[in-house]
């Protein structure tokens, strides 16, 4: 049994790395440490290739680019996957708009290659796609609301357990980063349903865990605790500092991962987060932090929010529980921090 893992020194594709590598007789990570070249040093993934080397046996890396149609195409033809777990992505909303070409065709176009490879090498074989919650754009930000002490909550009914995957993607602001998830998004759906391929989509909320290398456009818990623990001045973007996001540790990603290649279900979506038990505001959170590491974050405040950003999100979980109900939320917003404290402490 083979098992290939894109992205594999990033935050959900190691967590798959340490977690999955028993089940298989070989893991194999494609990762080009991308990440560095798209936000610098804070973003140098080669320390977690490092740990995965040293931890993992069976494991064997590839340094292939994704968008390299013919090296993906080499690659599944000579090892033929029996799972393709894909979490390589340009993950920044923000630096898209900057580099929209290396966006899109990393995110889109990266991943029609690894779901054609997979089409031609082994159909059968589970095409797990971890997508965002940004490819339903803006539009969470016209439910109405309403505007609390420290935190905007949603105020209707219809979402009191946050958004679930009959929720719109269409017509609203994405961001150029939105757009492409989405795009990649419809075509892992459209290989399940069209090609009766095993895919699922999984629409992220924010995915987090100690092992991130977060930066300032990417990786929001972890790098505001980060920012507190070293003393660094920490921006927050519009909304009052109200703003809500739910946050899930990777280690309940990647149970979920575990959970569907057990009883695939070709061309399913669920949405994926720490759901409403582990949603926290930007000022909640920063009074979590001071809680619990005993450092207070210093943080400026601008009154431009970044464009396409959600207001209040968090994602009902709903249908994820029902279709495997084994699956369950196991680590607290409280247990990630407490966790993410240790390991930036110096």
């Amino acid at each position: 049994m083979k098992l290939l893992v894109t992205g594999s020194s990033g935050l959900i594709g190691s967590e798959c790395v340490f977690m999955m590598h028993a089940d298989y007789d070989s893991v194999h990570g494609i990762d080009n440490n991308m990440r560095m070249d798209f936000f610098g040093k804070g973003g140098d993934t080669r320390p977690v290739l490092k740990l995965i080397k040293n931890k993992v046996n069976n494991f064997i890396h590839h340094n292939i680019d994704i968008r390299n149609r013919e090296a993906i195409q080499k690659l599944f033809r000579k090892e033929k996957f029996d799972v393709v777990v894909h979490c390589a992505a340009q993950p920044s909303h923000d630096l898209a708009a900057s580099r929209p070409f290396d966006d899109f065709e990393t995110n889109a176009t990266g991943t029609l290659n690894l779901l054609e490879a997979s089409r031609q090498f082994n159909g059968t074989s589970p095409f797990l796609y971890m997508s965002t919650n940004k490819v339903y754009g803006d539009r969470p930000n016209f439910i109405k609301l309403k505007e609390m002490d420290k935190r905007w909550e949603y105020d209707d009914p219809l979402y009191a357990n946050g958004i679930n995957e009959d929720f719109s993607i269409d017509q609203s602001k994405h961001s150029i980063f939105g757009a492409s998830k989405a795009a990649a998004d419809i075509m892992v759906q459209e290989y399940g349903r069209y090609f009766n391929m095993p895919t699922v989509v999984y629409r992220g909320g924010c995915l987090t865990g100690s092992r991130h290398a977060a930066v300032e456009l990417h990786g929001f818990l972890s790098y505001l605790v980060k920012c507190a623990i070293e003393g660094k001045l920490y921006t927050v973007f519009g909304y009052k500092a109200k703003q809500v996001r739910d946050q899930i540790h990777s280690s309940d990603v990647v149970a979920a991962f575990k959970a569907y290649i057990k009883n695939p279900k070709p061309g399913s979506v669920y949405n994926i987060g720490g759901g409403k038990g582990n949603s926290a505001s930007v000022l909640e959170t920063v009074e979590l932090v001071k809680e619990i590491t005993g450092h207070e974050l210093k943080y400026s405040y601008s009154d431009k929010n970044r464009i396409g950003d959600h207001i209040c999100y968090y994602s009902d979980l709903t249908r994820l529980k029902k279709d495997y109900p084994e699956w369950d939320i196991r680590k607290s917003l409280r247990d990630i921090i407490v966790e993410m404290g240790a390991a930036y402490r110096p």
